[in-house]
């Protein structure tokens, strides 16, 4: 176990709840909360044996620091992810995926892209240190409760760590609105990372020159772009897509 942290909202709450109980110091709940959903999470917490404590909405929001609480706030320590993009590379296989992000600072877009990448199966979510949110309350709130089983890796240079997962046997496709191929025609069926810049910037050129392939998203009405969440899940659900009708035709 690591440091400490707190989650606010019943996602990421229950989430950890369920994978990882004995990590929680503590747990507070709005007495003015009475719903089923209220109870249904206390009834989780009692059967794993965790502490609840009654407060008020003030204290809550003061813990949440700003994130939505629904009533519910839990003082956490830590779980033990992958804490490096050597651990996460130590585990390359052909269902392998990845999703790198580059330079997305909105705290709730990064949330958001985090619980599209945990639905869609990807192993971990990497970005840069300096150019990207991290992980706080407002983020872990977006993200539902993936936060809780997804690594989010921040790298030094991201140049460098797309070269090292490329020489890991990881194939790398960047999304970008000029290139030539379609997402539904380049082949994803591979260990793969999805590289995705933030709405509007697109990725940098640097970025750009690591990908194996560029591909993009074909939009039909006057949309010059979509929101990097929305591709995010276009782009990985597209690559489960093609993993299953592979496995089925061989």
């Amino acid at each position: 176990m690591g440091g400490k942290r707190v989650l606010a909202g019943f996602h990421g709450v229950t989430a950890r709840l369920r994978h990882a109980p004995e990590s929680i110091d503590a747990l507070y709940v709005d007495a003015a909360r009475r719903d089923g959903r209220m109870q249904q999470l206390l009834d989780r917490a009692k059967a794993a044996g965790v502490r609840v404590t009654v407060s008020d909405g003030e204290r809550l929001q003061r813990m949440a620091a700003g994130s939505t609480h629904q009533g519910v706030v839990a003082l956490c320590r830590e779980v033990d992810l992958a804490r490096s993009l050597d651990d996460v590379l130590e585990q390359v296989d052909r269902r392998t995926l990845l999703l790198l992000l580059d330079g997305v600072t909105d705290p709730r877009n990064l949330g958001a892209c985090m619980r599209t990448a945990e639905a869609a199966g990807a192993r971990a979510l990497i970005v840069p240190r300096d150019r990207s949110a991290s992980l706080t309350p407002v983020v872990a709130a977006a993200a539902a409760g993936a936060a809780e089983t997804l690594p989010l890796i921040a790298v030094t240079n991201l140049a460098r760590a797309m070269e090292e997962i490329r020489e890991a046997g990881v194939w790398i496709v960047g999304a970008a609105g000029e290139a030539e191929r379609t997402v539904y025609e380049v082949d994803l069926t591979g260990p793969l990372a999805w590289v995705l810049g933030a709405e509007g910037q697109g990725l940098r050129r640097l970025t750009r020159e690591k990908c194996d392939w560029l591909a993009r998203i074909p939009l039909q009405g006057r949309t010059e772009s979509l929101n990097v969440s929305v591709a995010c899940g276009v782009c990985l659900f597209e690559t489960q897509r093609q993993r299953q009708a592979s496995a089925a035709e061989g």
